[in-house]
């Protein structure tokens, strides 16, 4: 089995980072009045905002980086790793159906619901049960855990954003989650010694 290459602890490790880093700056962007614990993070990104610009640059980067990553996870089953390049590509398409201001819209809201949904299925699919062993983050178990919990913070932000209480948190911990999850695969997949003992890293 060929071992995940180094650039893949880049590509899992910079999305959180951008996620988090670009919401930031494009809160404080929008000022006082954005409340980030109602309003999400798609306000950031919408047409008219102060940090549309930013937003819209980072969800392509953010895309490129699940599709770099599903890319170099070799040992990772290749459903899972399927799902996460999709979840890559709904983040950009996003960018051509942003959120408007105020409201809903139909096309923002499927292409969002079907990247959340390939984010969090993506570790049951990874995981191959026909071989072993195999890194800690494919593991049956834990990676069962990890989608049971995604899909669970995706339910709990569908509620808040039906009783409209915080919406905003929900989505940037469900979001923060989907986005961490590929770079703890990453990292135990670097680490894994495999089954013959230490393999030589590549490039």
């Amino acid at each position: 089995m060929r071992r995940a290459p180094w650039w893949v602890l880049l590509s899992a490790g910079g999305a959180p980072l951008l996620l988090v880093g670009a919401s930031a700056i494009a809160q404080v962007l929008q000022g006082p009045a954005y409340n980030p614990a109602v309003e999400t993070l798609s306000i950031l990104a919408s047409y008219g905002a102060r940090g549309y610009w930013l937003m819209t640059g980072i969800l392509l980067v953010l895309g490129a980086c699940y599709m770099a990553t599903a890319h170099g996870l070799r040992e990772a089953a290749l459903p899972g790793r399927l799902a996460l390049a999709g979840g890559g590509l709904a983040a950009m398409i996003l960018t051509l159906v942003p959120a408007p201001l105020s409201g809903g819209q139909l096309a923002h809201g499927a292409v969002a619901a079907t990247g959340f949904v390939l984010l969090a299925v993506w570790p049951a699919l990874a995981t191959n049960r026909r071989r072993r062993p195999v890194p800690w983050g494919l593991r049956f178990k834990v990676s069962v855990v990890a989608s049971t919990l995604m899909c669970l913070c995706a339910v709990w932000f569908v509620f808040e954003l039906r009783s409209g209480q915080s919406p905003g948190v929900a989505e940037r911990v469900v979001t923060f989650v989907q986005a961490v999850w590929p770079l703890v695969v990453a990292v135990s997949c670097r680490v894994w010694a495999g089954p013959g003992g230490p393999l030589p890293t590549e490039s």
